[in-house]
């Protein structure tokens, strides 16, 4: 094995570096009220885990937080807009699982656990929230509808509202590189992706983000989520159509067409 001479003249050996099993994602935009809690409960997953941490535009100290609490830290100084650093940090992620959580909620490490072991242990690819938002009200959230209209189209409408846009979930190395990590800027898309090159997805765990999803009423006032992730289904039906055919894959069944003419 090489080595290194020190100022004794001795040759200090260098141990190779293990590879993390699990890298743990987490994009940040001042989070410094729960960051360190956060990370705090990812180190706890795996023995053998890196914690990375995609800081962009944050300006409240969390950056700071985050490097002091042990994680790897990647830093943008402008924001790079929604799920973005789910990219960046896919990219530079070493793990045989990545899980990917939000900065803003803290997650104990039992609840997170289970994502880990469906892709470690129970040959899942995908796995993902139990969480498929409300449905028993009058109006049903737009979002909440695109979950399940995406699953319906590819034909997984057991999977009901569950969706890679909800954290947290968890995908395979093989399921990265069959995705691609581009791809997880737009979550639908990579959940589109996932199902059509036929990797086993499943919701595996229930954790309510909606109530730990804090509302943010400046950023929602500006710039809605709802119209970006709405958006972001169409996207992933668009490229549905292309990798089928205009239907989707679905049949006209005997309607004649031509016939209307």
């Amino acid at each position: 094995m090489r080595g290194i001479i020190n100022e004794k003249g001795y040759k200090n050996k260098i141990l190779p570096m293990v590879a993390p099993v699990v890298s743990v994602i987490i994009p940040v935009m001042n989070e410094r009220r729960t960051i360190e809690r956060v990370i705090r409960e990812a180190s706890r997953l795996h023995s053998q885990t890196e914690v990375i941490v995609v800081a962009n535009g944050s300006t409240d100290g969390s950056v700071a937080l985050a490097k002091r609490s042990g994680a790897q830290v990647i830093e943008f100084f402008n924001a790079l807009g929604h799920d973005v650093g789910r990219t960046i940090g896919a990219a530079a992620a070493r793990g045989q699982v990545l899980l990917f959580i939000d900065g803003d909620m803290v997650i104990s490490a039992e609840k997170l656990r289970p994502f880990i072991h469906s892709v470690l242990h129970d040959g899942v690819d995908v796995a993902l929230n139990d969480y498929s938002g409300p449905t028993n009200k009058k109006f049903v959230h737009s979002v909440v509808l695109a979950k399940h209209a995406l699953n319906a189209l590819m034909q997984r409408s057991d999977l009901k509202g569950t969706s890679m846009t909800a954290v947290p979930h968890a995908v395979s190395r093989l399921a990265l590189e069959k995705i691609g990590a581009a791809a997880l800027s737009v979550p639908p898309l990579a959940h589109a992706k996932a199902i059509h090159h036929g990797l086993v997805v499943k919701a595996v765990q229930h954790v309510n983000v909606g109530k730990l999803n804090l509302p943010r009423v400046e950023r929602e006032r500006t710039q809605p989520l709802e119209m970006l992730i709405v958006g972001d289904h169409l996207e992933a039906i668009e490229w549905l159509t292309v990798q089928t055919d205009k239907r989707g894959g679905f049949t006209d069944m005997l309607r004649k067409r031509e016939m209307a003419r």
